[in-house]
């Protein structure tokens, strides 16, 4: 059986709302709705793994091919599926959420994740999404697009503009390459330069750092007037009043502004071609990009152009940079590679370059690095992990950035999408994917390996 479905003509009424309420997120009652079970070696079902989308409506689709979020107007925009993040880490989603897909096994219909096996792959140089499960002698293909047919020429005709990487690239670099700008053409609304991180309930938010770092890979990879529109958008902000911002520009409650906005946000200015405004806003006394206590970090004082005499004063000791100014037991932390890439402090480059490898040598296992050495989990994170590589082959580190570039493969899913973050023994996704920060770093450290001339 085939089924294709276009999200972009889907009906409103046939989407799942789910209400949230303490009793039902608890997980802890026998009377609460429970996840389905996820088939060997794939995530749960109604975690998003997937994205399809071209800038205007934007859907998350699950393992199983189920369409458990999708956004209006834009990425960023409000929900019209609701799939509470706090629900799926309580494991009590009801089976009936969202656009499920199905398939008919001897006139029984049955949910894809109780299929025998379940693959995913994306239409070469699209973001329309396969998904095929097999049970038994039976195999069904789920389709997966926003704007029909039409949306396989358009998405090519984009992706056929991007500047290539260089002579010598492999072709697993490519693919990455070719998949991570597609994830940025979803992730950002084409009419207003707005960019999720993610399509997820508490995800689907434009965050100052994160869309500065992909309309600086956007405008890096040949996408000059992406790259501008994200940062008009982003100049508009007032980067005082929240962390993070819903895709019409006013702010989300609930977190404070945190250090690098306004440093961040002229990096993307700059690298767009826009004119750079330096405005006055404190990096002291704030979160950071890990977005807990407020304090004095590394992270803020390097985006914030910090004098590196200051920096070193603060953060540095033998070991390398660390997280919170005065070490405190904080650690090394991976944002030192920010003093390369993107905001280069020339005499923080030999501090840079002996932290990173110092976390390097400490990484477990084979999915990445943590973003510093007093993250509370041992789950690797891809954005820190992407980003590392970026600075270590500015630096002329190849090897080790190569290293960092195969944990990302492996972490990344079948359809290449990363993870924010994945389990450490398994390497299956625990949390958003995909997540546009990561992949922005992704292309960032793909054309540093593989520089394109011109």
């Amino acid at each position: 059986m085939h089924c294709a479905v276009d999200l972009a003509r889907a009906t409103v009424a046939a989407v799942a709302a789910v209400a949230v309420g303490a009793a039902v997120l608890s997980g802890g009652s026998a009377a609460d709705p429970r996840t389905p079970p996820a088939l060997p070696g794939l995530p749960p079902p109604f975690l998003g793994v997937a994205v399809v989308g071209s800038g205007g409506r934007a859907a998350a689709v699950d393992a199983y091919g189920d369409v458990v979020d999708l956004r209006v107007p834009g990425p960023a925009g409000r929900a019209l599926i609701y799939n509470p993040a706090k629900r799926q880490v309580a494991g009590t989603v009801p089976a009936d959420t969202g656009i499920v897909a199905r398939m008919s096994v001897r006139g029984r219909s049955i949910p894809l994740w109780r299929a025998d096996s379940v693959v995913q792959r994306y239409v070469p140089g699209t973001n329309v999404l396969r998904t095929i499960a097999r049970a038994g002698n039976t195999r069904a293909v789920i389709v997966r697009s926003i704007g029909g047919r039409g949306a396989v020429r358009a998405d090519r005709r984009w992706v056929a503009r991007a500047r290539p990487l260089g002579a010598g690239a492999p072709s697993w670099a490519r693919r990455m390459y070719v998949r991570s700008l597609l994830v940025l053409r979803a992730l950002t609304d084409r009419r207003t330069g707005a960019v999720a991180a993610g399509i997820r309930d508490s995800w689907a938010y434009v965050w100052p750092r994160d869309a500065s770092a992909v309309a600086i890979a956007l405008a890096s990879a040949g996408y000059r007037t992406e790259g501008r529109r994200i940062a008009r958008f982003l100049v508009g902000l007032d980067l005082d009043a929240a962390a993070r911002f819903h895709g019409d520009g006013s702010p989300v409650g609930g977190r404070g502004a945190q250090g690098d906005a306004a440093g961040w946000v002229a990096a993307a200015a700059r690298a767009a071609g826009l004119p750079v405004t330096r405005v006055r806003f404190g990096w002291r006394d704030r979160a950071d990009y890990q977005e807990k206590d407020p304090g004095e970090y590394l992270s803020n004082a390097v985006a914030s152009g910090v004098d590196a005499g200051r920096i070193r004063s603060l953060f540095l000791d033998s070991q390398g940079l660390s997280r919170r100014a005065g070490g405190s037991g904080s650690g090394l932390d991976s944002a030192a590679a920010w003093a390369v890439r993107p905001f280069p402090h020339p005499a923080l480059f030999p501090a840079a370059r002996l932290s990173l490898h110092r976390l390097l040598e400490e990484r477990e296992g084979r999915f990445g690095i943590v973003p510093s050495e007093d993250w509370p989990s041992g789950d690797p994170w891809t954005a820190p992990t992407a980003w590392t590589a970026w600075t270590l082959a500015a630096l002329g580190d190849r090897r080790p950035a190569l290293r960092l570039m195969g944990d990302l493969r492996r972490a990344a899913m079948p359809t290449g999408l990363l993870p924010e973050r994945v389990d450490a023994r398994t390497g299956i996704p625990t949390s958003t994917t995909p997540l546009a920060w990561s992949h922005a770093f992704a292309i960032l450290a793909l054309r540093e390996l593989w520089p394109s001339r011109g």
